[in-house]
């Protein structure tokens, strides 16, 4: 057994008779572990643990199931996400795209006027049965008179007529600077919008849309974080966004944070807004608060992922890789080195391997006067970053946050640049191997879904939501490399692993209890798995079936018609008719009954199989 210097003190919580991973190589698996104060307290066998039971300890039976340390997004938009979470409808893990356009029908009906639908990202149409997108007929049959959004990826975004109407776009309208209006022959918006060259087109339109009021947003951001809790996820690292002001979007999450009402820890990293104003937003940010300030639920991590507008090589594998202006290296270097001159970490946006050369030149050229490689800086994304150019980021201590972007847009990127450029995008084996530190995570909402599992998943079969293979086996992780890296390895991008990622003594008590064994369960139910209980500083904060009794106060929907109260989050449960269908519907000979298998109630299958 392991525990700390007071083994007399009674725990305030004991799990027992379990599976759990503690991410420690020494000691990896143990059946219970106690809890005390919101750290583990002691760790072992169900009877080395039980001695830390006393009157007031609460003892939990696990009964066999596998438990592992929190995980933790190194790269997730979870403060914007939270805001809008209750306006979305949620295409993420939906099975085909008959039940998603029936989903959109259903909330056209049960949204007031005034008020839009959107579906924001998280999703592919690879993922669909039909293996296609909607078409812009659908959506107007589906919605005649409600405004809808559909974002796809950095690509594209579809509206409707009648959002076209509600934002005013007309054959009047021109094309915006880094975007295109498409157009029927007689010069009508049809209602696709196209990111060429960027995506300010997309997320400018989107933001015309109705907000919510602040005490929806409130309930928004607990209603997320609950869903992030459902699947595992106790910690993130917010990477900022367009459009995300500091400190005027922050007082939601300020305000959950004083009442002790947030259930992810999240360190933030500050992203500007204003091109060529770049470096007065930090420098009027480093006079309201500084790396490291807040709680353990809340804390300052830095700046990024934008650092200056010039530098954002915008990934849209359907279009060509963008050319970074002339101007970037003289704009980054000032804001790098007004950034190191004051001890700030930072994160950048970087996906091409031509655009990071860029970056490491002036990097470079920054630590020959003001040292960078002792703040905790890193690259995000990285997809097809050269073995040079990774020894370069490790001379320079640096590191790479990987997210699962190419289980979205893998198909794309093996259409322009070919399979065998696609096998190492990113080359986290190699990251790996040349030492230098890797986080996980999943860059949602916007593109990819902020399903952990799903993100799992892809590391370790390499495969696309379509089912894609992109990586041979020299490019995947097993199972237990892809935990570290979504726990101990996002944890040092925050300068928390002292903290947490293993369950072991001192750490934070924050885990989850999974729906089955991620370590033996088949490859392809991985993405499958959820948490049935998730604890957080020692504290249940999501719970279900067995454990239901742990589960917190349920938590009202606002306003009443969201998607959310509806449809949930990842993987919207089926439609009545369509669970009867189901239930009714012949058995399928031709793939292995999984989580995601479905019918369609017409003798076919609808098996969601990557």
């Amino acid at each position: 057994m392991t525990s700390i210097s007071n083994d007399a003190a009674q725990a305030d919580l004991i799990l027992h008779n379990g599976r759990i991973a503690t991410n420690d190589r020494q000691q990896p698996f143990v059946a219970a572990l106690a809890i005390r104060d919101g750290l583990i307290q002691a760790i072992g066998d169900d009877g080395e643990i039980i001695g830390h039971r006393g009157p007031l300890t609460q003892v939990v039976d696990l009964g066999r199931r596998t438990v592992i340390p929190g995980l933790n997004d190194s790269h997730l938009h979870l403060i914007r996400g939270g805001l809008n979470y209750n306006l979305e409808l949620r295409w993420d893990g939906v099975p085909s795209l008959s039940l998603a356009l029936q989903m959109l029908r259903e909330q056209a009906r049960r949204t007031p006027p005034g008020q839009w639908v959107r579906v924001v990202g998280g999703w592919s149409e690879f993922q669909f049965a039909e293996r296609r997108l909607p078409t812009l007929d659908e959506l107007n049959a589906a919605a005649p008179d409600t405004p809808v959004f559909i974002l796809h990826l950095y690509c594209q975004a579809m509206l409707n007529q009648a959002a076209l109407r509600a934002i005013g776009y007309t054959s009047d309208t021109h094309d915006p600077p880094g975007g295109m209006i498409a157009r029927d022959k007689a010069g009508h918006p049809t209602g696709l919008l196209l990111a060429k060259p960027n995506a300010m087109i997309l997320y400018a339109t989107l933001a015309k849309g109705p907000k919510l009021p602040l005490e929806h947003q409130i309930n928004s951001t607990r209603h997320f974080l609950r869903e992030l809790n459902r699947l595992g996820v106790t910690s993130c690292i917010d990477a900022g966004g367009g459009f995300q002001n500091y400190p005027d979007d922050y007082q939601v999450v300020d305000e959950l944070d004083r009442q002790g009402a947030l259930t992810v820890r999240i360190a933030y990293n500050l992203f500007t807004q204003k091109p060529k104003e770049e470096k007065q937003d930090f420098a009027r940010w480093m006079k309201m608060t500084a790396p490291g300030a807040g709680s353990d639920f809340y804390r300052n991590n830095g700046a990024g992922e934008m650092l200056v507008f010039s530098a954002a090589d915008f990934e849209d594998f359907l279009e060509p890789r963008p050319d970074l202006p002339a101007t970037m290296e003289g704009e980054l270097a000032e804001v790098v080195g007004l950034l190191a001159a004051n001890n700030w970490p930072f994160r950048l946006h970087a996906t091409y391997d031509e655009s990071i050369s860029r970056f490491l030149d002036v990097l470079e050229t920054v630590h020959r006067n003001v040292p960078i490689d002792r703040l905790g800086w890193f690259f995000d994304h990285a997809e097809t970053i050269s073995d040079r150019n990774i020894e370069r980021v490790s001379a320079l201590g640096g590191g790479i946050a990987v997210q699962h972007r190419m289980a979205f847009q893998g198909e794309y990127f093996v259409q322009r640049y070919g399979a065998k450029a696609a096998q190492r995008t990113p080359p986290i084996r190699r990251m790996l191997e040349m030492g230098i530190p890797v986080g996980a995570g999943t860059d949602a909402t916007r593109v990819a879904s902020y399903n952990p599992f799903a993100a799992l998943y892809w590391l370790v079969s390499g495969r696309t939501c379509g089912g894609l293979a992109l990586y041979p086996a020299s490019n995947r992780l097993s199972r237990e490399e892809a935990l570290r890296l979504y726990t101990v390895g996002s944890a040092g991008f925050s300068g928390e692993a002292d903290k947490k990622g293993r369950l072991t003594v001192g750490q934070f008590a924050d885990l989850c209890v999974l729906t089955a064994d991620y370590f033996s369960v088949p490859e392809s139910e991985i993405k499958a798995l959820e948490s049935v209980l998730t604890i957080v500083g020692g504290k249940p904060v999501y719970a279900t079936q067995e454990f239901q009794r742990l589960d917190p106060p349920a938590l009202p929907v606002l306003p009443e018609w969201s998607p959310v109260a509806r449809f949930g989050g990842y993987g919207a449960p089926l439609m009545p008719h369509h669970a009867n269908a189901l239930a009714s519907a012949p058995p399928c000979q031709a793939h292995r009954h999984g989580p995601l298998h479905q019918h369609d109630g017409l003798g076919g299958c609808m098996c969601w199989a990557f």
